[in-house]
């Protein structure tokens, strides 16, 4: 086969690229885009997705789920079917146009975009998270230092499950040292923490829930107030009572010996008082015995004595000493003896009244023993 003239190629080429041109225009020209395609956002916000159309177009119209809410018109026309929607250009031939929520519930679902024509639709998805409350349960607390201290916080109303955590003195705590549990019904749920841990210092308690997308907390706080505790006196009481117990068994050692002694120097003082009484006795005894015999009568004058010396005759003569030292006269003889004396004579070593001397009788009565 004989090769193309050079004239008849270059003819043939420039039809070819006329043709992909051709087919490249009117593809490129029936094509849009929407975006995004994914967006999360808080409830009670406003959301914006933008559809920019390549081509001539002449109706667009934007659903949020089944509901179609928004008619743009190539010319500028827009009508609304809600006053949470509307829509505007972001370009001056109208090839971007913005359509907007205002304040997002839950309900959103699905964004849908169509230009009618060969442009066709285009989705997008709509993510709608929402903020519930964050409560401490309880005041602010005071307790001993060392003391187990507890806090309930209870996370609720949120979409979808928040994420707990606790914060004391702005640190981050252990998450060991706390448990959630939470319960979840309609896409939302309820959630429960406890935090559990030894008061060391007084110190803000706070805790925290956020959301996976926005992690600006939500948070509630308490202040807990730790004073030292008092001495433990176990320890001083128990060295105390050791001691007390100690001593008093001390003491009454001490008591028991000393009664001991006492008792034994009274029963020496007991056997001494009883010599000394026995001692006492037989010296009475004696001298009653020594009382009970006759005694020397001074002034007794033998027969052939007819005189007595002065020097003889004293007053120890007429008293004698009894046993309690008391001086007693001697007995004078009674007439009877007297006379009975005379009648006898010289019999019995008695002396005869006429015998006797004058000056001697007159002195000490009777001369007789008695």
């Amino acid at each position: 086969m004989s090769p193309l003239p050079t004239t008849e190629f270059h003819a043939r080429f420039y039809q070819t690229y006329d043709m992909f041109s051709l087919f490249y225009s009117a593809v490129s020209q029936t094509t849009f885009d929407l975006e995004p395609l994914n967006s999360t956002v808080l409830g009670g916000s406003n959301v914006t997705f933008t559809a920019k159309v390549e081509g001539e177009w002449q109706i667009m119209t934007w659903k949020l789920g089944e509901f179609q809410l928004v008619t743009v018109n190539s010319s500028g026309s827009v009508s609304s079917a809600s006053q949470r929607v509307s829509a505007s250009n972001c370009s001056s031939d109208w090839s971007c146009v913005q359509f907007t929520i205002h304040n997002v519930t839950r309900e959103a679902g699905t964004v849908t975009c169509t230009v009618q024509g060969k442009f066709g639709s285009k989705t997008a998805h709509l993510y709608v998270e929402e903020r519930g409350t964050v409560h401490i349960l309880g005041q602010n607390v005071t307790v001993e230092q060392d003391q187990q201290v507890e806090f309930q916080c209870v996370v609720a109303a949120w979409c979808p499950r928040a994420n707990v955590s606790w914060m004391e003195n702005g640190g981050e705590v252990d998450s060991s040292l706390y448990n959630t549990s939470s319960v979840s019904e309609g896409g939302c749920s309820n959630s429960t923490s406890v935090l559990r841990f030894q008061a060391v210092r007084s110190s803000t308690v706070e805790c925290r829930a956020t959301l996976p997308t926005f992690t600006t907390p939500e948070s509630s706080s308490v202040f807990l107030g730790v004073v030292p505790k008092p001495p433990d006196w176990t320890v001083l009481i128990a060295v105390v009572l050791s001691i007390g117990g100690s001593a008093l068994l001390v003491l009454l050692i001490l008591g028991i010996l000393f009664c001991y002694k006492r008792r034994g120097e009274k029963q020496a003082n007991y056997q001494d008082e009883m010599s000394r009484r026995v001692r006492t006795q037989s010296q009475i005894g004696g001298v009653n015995a020594e009382q009970k015999q006759g005694k020397r009568n001074a002034g007794y004058v033998p027969e052939d004595q007819t005189s007595v010396s002065p020097s003889e005759f004293n007053d120890s003569s007429i008293f004698q000493a009894n046993g309690s030292n008391i001086a007693e006269p001697v007995n004078k003889p009674s007439a009877a003896s007297a006379s009975n004396d005379a009648a006898a004579g010289t019999s019995g070593g008695h002396c005869p009244l006429n015998k006797r001397s004058p000056k001697a009788f007159s002195s000490i009565g009777s001369g007789c023993l008695l």
